[in-house]
């Protein structure tokens, strides 16, 4: 391929014969005909070869823009390239919303479900099951729709690009909302402790940070509708807007003064008409269930020097449970601790490692998207419907057309 295509993070570079831009459904569609191996580029926002492959890559960013809000405004249908953000200020002209967003706007709305790319909050579950309706080319070329009426669609959502293109979703709206945004500096270790579960309930959205340099939690961040006075746990409010990786411009971060403002304005970290940073990071996280979540705090906090010398930021939310069968949050309410790392897979690595050793007691269930090393054995078994999983790819994609070496080392052997 003459053009050099990387990942968001620059740590992956692509190596497909090609990168197609089709501008329509049916260009999608003869590509798929023509044979594989095809694999999908989104957002570029993953930090494993999920999306590489020694075939062709595919970019849905070029389909027409499709926002189609149903008539009984309680769903909204849209195409396979288009990005949060773009969509979010659509909605919020027709005072509609979305559940949830992730810290980043700038993901793709089909990637991001595909890995069960999720927000925060205990009642809120991870961005995947707002997802009612997944209209999908499979690997014979067949056009398939999937609705909450199939049993497929819980399979097919979180389907890490194996059963198909995805090339238009229908997702749940609600009535457009407001947001107010705090954060507060310096966590103590004490108050999580004693609270954490309540920490993280206080809010319609809540994210603690850590650099792991101290005990102590650096920042927390609430996203709540109702006024918030005072102190929050033993933590002292900020006295001027954070970013949440220590040294980076708070300019890029969402309103953080405490008044209310569009949903879509604060439930993510990062505003829309800024990048967040240079991309020189990669990224892990791991989900565990949230009665576990002060032990897996505690099994990074026994490893906390070495994960400080290698680490940006560290963030903490919540997730609520969901029925995806290939979700970190099936049948588990859970907590996840999120990994910001330096640039530098070699370093990064060993700790990583050494991280997934510490919590393995715990089950931990890593996001699809990012860095991790957990052995395919080890991933299935914790996945209770990885079976059901490997027998829907067998069908939707019987000769292989969506495969790389990453899914083959995931999936194992299910052409």
């Amino acid at each position: 391929m003459s053009e050099r295509v990387t990942n968001w993070a620059g740590n992956i570079v692509f190596g497909a014969r090609q990168l197609h831009r089709p501008h329509h459904v049916e260009q999608v569609r003869d590509l798929v005909v023509a044979g594989g191996p095809l694999r999908v580029l989104g957002s570029g926002h993953s930090f494993n070869r999920m999306a590489d492959t020694d075939g062709d890559l595919i970019s849905l960013a070029d389909l027409p823009r499709i926002v189609e809000i149903s008539a009984d405004r309680r769903s909204v249908r849209v195409d396979g390239g288009i990005r949060y953000g773009e969509l979010a200020v659509r909605l919020s002209e027709e005072g509609l919303a979305l559940r949830n967003m992730a810290s980043l706007p700038h993901i793709s709305v089909a990637g991001a479900v595909a890995t069960a790319t999720h927000g925060s909050g205990v009642r809120n579950a991870n961005l995947a099951t707002a997802v009612s309706s997944l209209e999908l080319i499979d690997g014979t070329g067949r056009s398939v729709t999937l609705t909450r009426d199939d049993p497929d669609l819980l399979g097919a959502v979180v389907g890490l690009g194996a059963p198909g293109i995805v090339t238009a979703l229908t997702l749940d709206v609600v009535e457009a909302f407001e947001l107010r945004q705090y954060v507060y500096d310096a966590v103590p270790r004490a108050s999580i402790e004693s609270s954490l579960a309540e920490m993280l309930a206080d809010g319609y959205s809540v994210s603690l940070f850590t650099d792991w340099t101290g005990l102590d939690a650096n920042m927390g961040w609430l996203k709540r509708a109702s006024l918030l006075e005072g102190d929050w746990y033993g933590a002292r409010r900020a006295d001027g807007p954070r970013h949440p990786v220590p040294g980076m411009p708070p300019a890029n971060s969402t309103d953080q003064s405490g008044e209310p403002g569009a949903w879509h304005t604060r439930l993510p970290h990062f505003r829309m008409e800024f990048t967040p940073s240079a991309g020189a990071e990669l990224q892990s996280e791991w989900h565990v269930a949230a009665t576990d979540a002060l032990a897996a705090i505690d099994a990074v906090a026994s490893i906390r020097e070495r994960v400080a010398a290698v680490l940006q930021v560290c963030e903490i939310r919540a997730v609520a449970a969901d029925e995806l069968w290939l979700s970190p949050n099936y049948h588990r309410a859970s907590v996840a601790l999120h990994f910001t790392w330096i640039a530098d897979t070699d370093a990064v690595l060993p700790v990583v490692a050494e991280i997934e050793e510490r919590l393995a007691p715990l089950h931990p269930r890593p996001h699809w998207g990012k860095v991790f090393t957990t052995p395919a054995a080890v991933l299935a078994a914790d996945y209770e419907r990885f079976g059901d999983f490997q027998d829907l790819v067998r069908r939707y994609d019987p000769t292989g057309t969506f495969r790389n070496p990453w899914l083959d080392a995931i999936l194992g052997d299910v052409k």
